[in-house]
């Protein structure tokens, strides 16, 4: 009775604290500035590495998810506060190891499937961005949010609020406008053929990222232990890992590594430059991914496909202020509708809560 009262309080000290809700609000505040940092800045970058000279496609879609690194600090961090708690807890008494990861061998199986998933996204979205303006880009990208609404019915059952359902169809309506224009932005090295293809791609990474946001959160749902915001940090690393490995591989095959020192010399922007441009374009993407499962850790798919949507009319402002491109009044309607869907769903979300707290009041003010 002793040793397993003794193997429970190790596992109380070891495991997480459970987050409150005032912790709550400050992750997902923090999560949504990552996604709007790496949503805004990981395509601009991508796309100022092409109009640059750049031509590597598997290289561009490496750097979405090569910034996997950056996770292994903040897992660190929590590892070290986690033995800290640990120490403090047993005193003096016999200290046993502090576990140094969360996550179990089925779930990180099923991480690198997704990770793989996600390598094929970033290709088919790096690949098409390289025929592709950024606001055109952009517009099809923004069919994410439709598939993953979908998706996300079928796989999880989240359900749709009148308040949902506006913010879908006004942030949709607010993306199509974006690319009302652009039926004569096709740049002056890309073929007819070739434009089309990059719609097709870009088409495709917007469909295979709206199934990818609902699996993971039906990874959380599924998973046969408490999920952690420190697990989520190993769970996107896992996926980081193996969506990087992907890419690498066809890096390997079409001899892009061999190809990064010739382009580093011929680009427009200088070979120091054109080093920056990779890594922080890595860095912002890290940030977006990070950022995206963070999300759907603390609220859900469908609030994380909104975000993407609302930030697509930053990232048109951004491409006018470094790319200059035009700014019309398609854009202007466009960024209004998609701040008007953010505040539709927001206010949707508010009115969720107040109603089950006040379900939960008059549960406990019934008598028994």
């Amino acid at each position: 009775m002793d040793v397993e009262g003794q193997d429970l309080d190790r596992q109380n000290k070891d495991a997480p604290p459970q987050m409150n809700k005032g912790l709550r609000r400050a992750l997902i505040a923090v999560n949504c500035v990552l996604m709007a940092i790496g949503n805004a800045g990981g395509p601009l970058l991508l796309r100022l590495y092409f109009q640059s000279g750049g031509r590597r496609q598997w290289l561009s879609g490496w750097l979405e998810t090569s910034g996997w690194p950056i996770i292994l600090l903040p897992l660190l961090v929590s590892y070290l506060h986690r033995r800290r708690r640990l120490i403090l807890g047993l005193g003096h008494r016999h200290q046993p190891p502090t576990k140094l990861f969360f996550i179990t061998r089925p779930l990180f199986l099923y991480c690198a499937a997704l990770g793989l998933l996600l390598g094929l996204d970033d290709f088919l979205y790096a690949y098409g961005l390289s025929f592709l303006p950024v606001s055109t880009s952009a517009l099809l990208i923004s069919a994410q949010l439709v598939f993953t609404a979908f998706f996300a019915f079928v796989l999880v059952k989240q359900k749709f609020t009148p308040y949902s359902i506006n913010s879908v169809v006004l942030l949709t309506v607010g993306a199509v406008m974006l690319g009302l224009h652009v039926s004569s932005d096709r740049p002056n090295n890309v073929t007819r053929g070739e434009y089309y293809m990059g719609f097709v791609l870009t088409l495709g990474a917007a469909a295979v990222y709206g199934l990818f946001l609902p699996l993971v959160e039906l990874t959380y749902t599924k998973a046969k232990q408490a999920i952690t915001y420190t697990l989520v940090m190993e769970m996107q690393m896992v996926m980081g890992f193996f969506a990087t490995a992907f890419c690498t591989v066809g890096m390997l095959v079409n001899k892009d590594f061999q190809a990064i020192p010739r382009e580093a010399k011929h680009d427009e922007q200088g070979e120091f430059r054109y080093y920056v441009v990779l890594v922080w374009c890595a860095i912002l993407w890290q940030f977006l991914f990070l950022g995206t499962v963070g999300v759907i850790f603390c609220v859900n798919t469908l609030l994380a496909g909104v975000l993407i949507a609302v930030f697509i009319p930053v990232t048109e402002v951004f491409a006018v202020i470094f790319f200059k491109e035009k700014f019309g009044s398609e854009k202007g309607v466009a960024l209004a509708l998609s701040l008007w869907g953010l505040a539709s769903y927001s206010y949707g979300e508010y009115r969720e809560g107040k109603r089950s707290q006040n379900m939960a009041a008059d549960l406990s003010n019934q008598p028994v």
